[in-house]
């Protein structure tokens, strides 16, 4: 389905009503250099938000979810630490958002948090199909893995270079994104321990390119949109990941 999700934002429909406390995962993407930095939401003041600032915070609350709802099934088919790591990392995502829906008493798509279930019809259809592809094989779970981070890159990159104005949403989106990176790095290292690759879907080859082959980032990304420096140590032998507590 090469067709960017962002596209389906003008379909949401807000409705305002006040949101429970998110849920904060335990801490760890692992492998030892991953980014993260939480945001802190609360610091910053309420902003009058767009229409379509707000169709892409629902939009990115159930694509968060889309990817640790995938992450976390084929965890049960595949020992790999990369399935267990990465979804703590995307229940932060998750949770980074739902912080940014209560900000706004923004009504969270999230009624059901039942794994694999969407408000959003093309992310049902979307987490169905991946979930099916991703079960054939180890290594076609892997690339699963890596397309979910290119569609959540190519979104993001998308919404702020075109949507927000927001600072809070922007500081919540760059992080986010700075995530993704680091998740991108993690599963196109696993495939290439195997002797495969990923080729890019959403984003431009280059830019696929150039992430891959830099540095792991830790920290906070900064507001001007600059990624954080990476330390991140190279990828081990066999299938596990290296210990780590960085929270994306």
């Amino acid at each position: 389905m090469k067709v960017s999700l962002i596209c389906l934002a003008s379909l949401a429909i807000v409705t305002f009503c006040a949101l429970p406390n998110p849920v904060h995962a335990g801490c760890g993407q692992g492998r030892g250099g991953g980014g993260g930095g939480s945001c802190a939401v609360g610091e910053t003041p309420r902003e009058d938000l767009s229409d379509a600032e707000t169709a892409s915070l629902l939009l990115m609350r159930e694509e968060e979810k889309l990817a640790r709802d995938v992450y976390l099934t084929l965890g049960e088919q595949y020992e790999l630490n990369v399935f267990v790591n990465i979804p703590r990392a995307e229940q932060r995502h998750l949770d980074r958002v739902g912080e940014l829906l209560a900000k706004y008493a923004i009504a969270d798509p999230i009624g059901d948090d039942t794994v694999g279930s969407f408000q959003n019809q093309k992310l049902q259809e979307l987490y169905n199909e991946l979930v099916a592809k991703g079960s054939t094989s180890v290594t076609a779970a892997l690339q699963v893995g890596a397309t979910i981070e290119d569609l959540d890159l190519f979104d993001l990159e998308t919404a702020l270079r075109d949507v927000v104005d927001s600072e809070d949403i922007r500081q919540v989106y760059l992080n986010l994104a700075k995530g993704s990176r680091n998740h991108m790095r993690a599963f196109t290292s696993q495939l290439k321990a195997r002797n495969e690759s990923y080729e890019a879907q959403y984003l431009a080859a280059a830019e696929l390119e150039a992430i891959v082959g830099s540095d792991w980032e830790r920290g906070p990304a900064d507001g001007k949109g600059q990624r954080g420096k990476g330390n991140g140590r190279g990828q081990g032998k066999g299938n596990g990941q290296g210990k780590g507590c960085c929270k994306n």
